[in-house]
C-alpha cells in the first residue's frame, strides 16, 4: 500500500521542491456504482469488483509528458493491477507544481491520459 506521507515527504525533498506551492494527490478507488450509471445516468448493477490492467510504456510516457508542462515538478504514479474488489485502491498520483492553476492543469491532463489511453478496466458486476 502506498503512503502518501512518504510520498509528499520524498517530493518535498527532490530537485525543483522549492518551486512548488501545491501537491495535489489522487487515490482512485473501486466504488460499488457502475461506470455506465455514475456517468451515463443509466440503470445497472452494483459492481462486485474491478480486472484492471495497464501499459507501462504508456504510463510512463504520460508521466514524462506532464513532466514537461509549464509550472510542474514533480510527477508521481502508481497503479495496482489484477482482480480488485469495490474499495480497493486502484492508482495513487501525486502531482507537485508552482501554482494551483498548472498543479490542476497537469493533474487533469495526466488522468485523461490515463484513464483514456494506458489503461483497460473491465467492470465485475455484481447482483
Amino acid at each position: 500500500m502506498v503512503d502518501i506521507n512518504k510520498w509528499l515527504d520524498e517530493a518535498k525533498r527532490a530537485p525543483g521542491a522549492e518551486q512548488c506551492g501545491m501537491y495535489l494527490t489522487h487515490n482512485g478507488v473501486v466504488r460499488a456504482t457502475a461506470k455506465a450509471m455514475v456517468r451515463e445516468g443509466k440503470d445497472a448493477n452494483p459492481v462486485a469488483g474491478m480486472v484492471f490492467s495497464y501499459d507501462n510504456d504508456m504510463i510512463n510516457e504520460a508521466v514524462a509528458k506532464t513532466k514537461e508542462m509549464t509550472g510542474i515538478y514533480y510527477v508521481r504514479v502508481e497503479l495496482e493491477s489484477g482482480e480488485l474488489n469495490v474499495g480497493d485502491d486502484i492508482m495513487y498520483v501525486l502531482i507537485g507544481g508552482d501554482t494551483r492553476p498548472h498543479t490542476l492543469a497537469a493533474f487533469n491532463f495526466i488522468m485523461d491520459e490515463i484513464k483514456g489511453n494506458c489503461v483497460k478496466e473491465i467492470e465485475v458486476q455484481g447482483e
